[in-house]
């Protein structure tokens, strides 16, 4: 049995993740936010003592991290902000600071092996702050001297998400219009939560074929921004015209949503991101792990829950 350690365990994503690992037959030392956060998270998996152990801490303490690690074999590092509210700062602590903290004790800890979790169409580029903060982060870890694998997912979709819970909130306005930003055509390539979790249980066990490499994670087709918007509404049973909007106008609304920390669907320094596709090749998934990833379109019911808090 392989003892991994997991960044991230109660976030949406590791919460998926965390289930898949001990399926595979490791055991998964998570790393949570809080005690209340722990406690979910068990009670969520229904995981027993051997198969799950919590520890509660941040990515930017590299005592507590270095601690934790103690005895796990390898690394699965989930961790990252979406936005912030202060200009990038904390998308840079956590996202690219809290990157080079984890491969810091990993190295301290003695594990060779991570598996970091990127994000498609990032790029080192001072003006838009996540892209950056999570292509500096990928640097870190190519650079690291580990045996790395990084996993460079497009929107991930599934129960709890974030990004498609807020779509979903906003479609649930009674209003008979929708705005999307721009003209609507960025293009984005969803891939659900557990074909990202199947992907890393496969990097974990195929080293010979994905360390030193990394993989763009998407679903089988590409969707534009106002396509999934109308998905969303179909799934939700709601009647909407979806309008696309002048950035500026969407920017000015946004800006204020964050004034109040609002959580609009849409933060300034997305929409800055938003020139560029969020794509990669519609084979990859198939290709590089031999599993089809599940198409979004007709599988998004879950939004009609009430999404709790991560």
């Amino acid at each position: 049995m392989t003892q991994i350690f997991l960044t991230g365990g109660s976030g949406f994503v590791g919460s998926h993740v965390a289930p898949a690992l001990i399926d595979a037959g490791h055991s998964v030392v998570a790393l949570v936010r809080s005690p209340r956060a722990a406690a979910d998270l068990r009670k969520r998996l229904g995981a027993s003592e051997s198969s799950l152990v919590t520890r509660i801490g941040s990515v930017n303490d590299p005592a507590a991290l270095a601690s934790a690690m103690v005895g796990c074999h390898a690394v699965v590092h989930l961790v990252a902000l979406s936005r912030d509210w202060n200009n990038g700062a904390d998308l840079h602590r956590v996202n690219t600071e809290g990157t080079r903290q984890v491969v810091d004790a990993a190295r301290t800890a003695g594990i060779t092996r991570i598996v970091h979790l990127g994000a498609l169409g990032v790029e080192e580029r001072a003006d838009l702050h996540y892209a950056d903060s999570k292509a500096r982060a990928e640097r870190i870890v190519r650079e690291s001297g580990l045996d790395y694998t990084i996993l460079k997912p497009s929107l991930i979709w599934g129960e709890r998400d974030g990004f498609f819970n807020i779509v979903a909130a906003l479609v649930k306005i009674p209003a008979p219009i929708v705005p999307v930003p721009g003209n609507g055509k960025s293009r984005f390539q969803p891939i659900w939560v557990g074909d990202v979790a199947r992907a890393i249980v496969f990097a974990l066990a195929h080293p010979e074929r994905t360390i030193g490499r990394s993989f763009e994670l998407g679903g089988p087709r590409y969707w534009t921004y106002a396509e999934i918007t109308a998905e969303v509404a179909r799934a939700l049973g709601k009647r909407r015209l979806i309008m696309p909007m002048p950035v500026p106008l969407i920017k000015l609304v946004a800006g204020a949503s964050e004034l109040v920390r609002f959580p609009f669907p849409v933060a300034t320094d997305q929409l800055r991101q938003l020139a560029l596709d969020n794509i990669g090749a519609v084979d990859a998934v198939e290709r590089e792990f031999g599993f089809s990833p599940a198409d979004m379109g007709g599988r998004l019911g879950y939004l009609k829950m009430p999404s709790k808090k991560q």
